[in-house]
């Protein structure tokens, strides 16, 4: 019986990369080829760093970008299988996705690591367990502080921005929550100038003064209301307005006490 071959992937795979190394005149097809074949590998470690905020099919093309890099680059001189080189390759390239273009927050290379190992350890420890680990079970896990895991856990929190129209438990937009530009900002100068000027007048002009511009009652009501008439009422505050004027530093030639 004639010995038929390894017609697995793997043994394709292998006949390819030789092939793809002694002969120049099919380098182009058997590049395509270790591509082709390999192809479910870039798949299936895409699927590892997914619930990490990524779209599974940005993953994918990551991985599958990664997977061509490792065929241009692998050298079967070395005694690596291809396997092995492209894995390596194929992860290092998702992490750094995830480092350069993931974070909405940028933080330390060692943070943003760490954030990911996080995710993985703590799926494993959630089924291992049958309930979430420690900080403590963690930090013991990895082989790192308490602190540093509290550290990269904080950090996460910046891994993705919120948008400003997202509902929060209320069903409320964040942009809801904004403030709005106060109208008496624009008086507050006014104000700190008016203050002193103010307290130098007599406690009746200041009380007509703020009935009249405060309030926004007539001459005609005021004078009703502190017993007088509406002539002397015009009288004070247009006496009040020049005094004003002269505690703030402005002419005072110009005085309008219109009804």
């Amino acid at each position: 019986m004639t010995d038929c071959g390894d017609s697995s992937p793997a043994g394709d795979s292998a006949m390819v990369e030789h092939e793809a190394s002694d002969s120049p005149n099919v380098s182009d097809a058997a590049r395509d080829q270790m591509i082709t074949d390999n192809l479910g590998l870039a798949h299936q470690l895409a699927r590892r760093f997914t619930h990490r905020g990524e779209e599974l099919d940005d993953l994918v093309q990551v991985a599958s970008v990664a997977l061509v890099k490792s065929v241009d680059r692998f050298d079967p001189e070395r005694g690596v299988e291809f396997a092995a080189f492209a894995t390596r390759t194929i992860i290092g390239e998702l992490k750094r996705h995830f480092r350069d273009k993931g974070w909405a927050v940028r933080a330390s290379r060692r943070v943003q690591e760490l954030y990911l190992e996080l995710g993985h350890v703590t799926s494993t420890m959630v089924q291992e367990l049958g309930r979430s680990p420690t900080v403590a079970e963690l930090a013991a896990a990895i082989g790192t502080s308490e602190e540093a895991i509290l550290e990269a856990m904080e950090a996460g929190q910046g891994y993705r921005a919120s948008s400003l129209d997202a509902p929060d438990d209320h069903d409320m937009p964040l942009s809801g929550r904004l403030g709005g530009l106060d109208p008496n900002f624009a008086a507050v100068e006014e104000r700190a100038l008016l203050g002193p000027a103010m307290d130098r007048l007599p406690e009746r002009e200041q009380t007509i003064l703020r009935m009249r511009f405060v309030e926004g009652l007539t001459q005609s009501e005021i004078a009703t209301s502190i017993g007088v008439s509406q002539m002397h009422v015009s009288r004070l505050l247009a006496a009040s307005l020049v005094e004003l004027r002269r505690g703030i530093g402005s002419s005072p030639d110009v005085v309008s006490v219109e009804e």
